[in-house]
């Protein structure tokens, strides 16, 4: 006798939804997840479809029924609460859309809590699409299995931005110029709650640097000896951090 099949199965597709979830009451689903769900996925009734409200966790549903219009979803049981990252915050200079997202994409499933984007001298965009930044970001959440989405803020200016800092948090800043401790090394001497700030291409311009030099919180870090795209950056930096300080196990 063969085992019994898991449900759900590995490969349920998973999905974001709005507000908490909560056993036996059932979720209507039109537009485009109703379409990838129905026509992308091709799921009827009985078919497993895993949902995550960024309240509660992630559950388990059974499809009700499926239409062209839309899909009807009866979550059976909760399989994880919502997960507790480490306070950690992502402030990367805009970047041209491409890269951006690839940053936002990243950074999500790196477990990042928060990013909040900064507008700098050398940026070449001054704006964001924050509709199309929070599709990124979600769909990115959904691919990684995670359970939290990370807050996104809209764009500000540097000066805002270490205005606004909390007192309490320490603030990592990539600076290629002058001498500065290398990122594992400096991330490893302290805990959260934490930011990193990174340029845009080209980098900051030299007020700038000494306004971020002379905040009480900021702390420099080298990010080696290469000169890194600012993409490239975002994600290494954060990659680090995660190793040293986050929930990657090394820090406990």
């Amino acid at each position: 006798m063969g085992a019994t099949p898991a449900w759900p199965p590995r490969s349920a597709p998973r999905l974001f939804v709005d507000g908490a979830i909560s056993a036996g009451e059932q979720r209507v689903l039109d537009g485009p997840q109703a379409h990838y769900l129905g026509r992308v996925m091709r799921v009827g009734e009985g078919d497993g479809v895993i949902l995550c409200d960024d309240v509660t966790g992630e559950w388990a549903a059974r499809v009700v029924s499926a239409s062209k219009r839309e899909i009807v979803l009866d979550p059976v049981e909760m399989l994880r609460v919502r997960e507790e990252v480490p306070d950690f915050t992502l402030c990367p200079a805009l970047l041209k859309k491409p890269r951006f997202d690839q940053v936002l994409e990243k950074a999500t499933e790196l477990g990042v809590a928060k990013i909040r984007p900064v507008i700098t001298r050398r940026c070449v965009a001054d704006s964001l699409n924050m509709e199309r930044a929070r599709t990124v970001v979600t769909e990115a959440a959904e691919q990684c299995a995670r359970t939290a989405l990370p807050e996104l803020f809209e764009p500000v200016g540097l000066a805002q931005l270490l205005r606004d800092w909390p007192e309490d948090a320490v603030l990592w800043f990539a600076d290629e110029m002058g001498n500065a401790p290398p990122a594992a090394t400096a991330f490893s001497e302290r805990l959260p709650p934490a930011g990193l700030l990174i340029g845009p291409e080209g980098g900051f311009d030299d007020a700038e640097r000494e306004e971020v030099r002379g905040f009480l919180q900021a702390r420099p870090v080298t990010l080696g000896p290469r000169i890194l795209r600012a993409e490239t950056a975002a994600i290494a930096a954060t990659a680090v951090w995660m190793g040293a300080m986050g929930d990657w196990g090394a820090a406990d």
